[in-house]
């Protein structure tokens, strides 16, 4: 089964995967949510990000989610990454990561797609006249 590590500032990435949870019912196997406080060591978050790693990944690999690019949880994720092995996806949500996390027994690419698209499908822009069903 491909492991999911989340690397996000403070608690986003615990609180998405206990929401996650609640919408998929049960705690996802195999996923762990790694938070970056502020003043944290860059190279202590990326040692125990490598710890994290080596716990998620069956020989499936494991699929890294960041919640934004370019700040320390994205930078110690770059470190991480293994062309096939060791993939990454940044923007991390909660259609994301549901998306990510339904169906890992297949291989780590269609994984990443899944995260991508959830990503994707999951940003609509809403109105009341997008919403014919919807009480005024």
């Amino acid at each position: 089964m491909i492991g999911v590590l989340i690397l996000t500032h403070g608690a986003t990435g615990a609180d998405l995967l206990a929401t996650a949870a609640q919408v998929l019912g049960a705690p996802p196997p195999r996923a762990i949510a790694l938070g970056v406080a502020r003043d944290e060591d860059p190279e202590a978050v990326l040692a125990r990000a490598r710890e994290l790693l080596a716990q998620l990944d069956d020989g499936s690999g494991v699929l890294v989610l960041i919640d934004m690019f370019g700040a320390t949880p994205g930078n110690v994720a770059v470190r991480l990454l293994a062309d096939g092995r060791v993939e990454g996806v940044a923007g991390l949500s909660l259609p994301m990561l549901v998306r990510a996390l339904s169906g890992r027994e297949g291989p780590l690419a269609a994984t990443v797609q899944r995260a991508l698209s959830g990503g994707t499908d999951g940003v609509l822009y809403m109105n009341r006249d997008c919403c014919c069903d919807a009480k005024r």
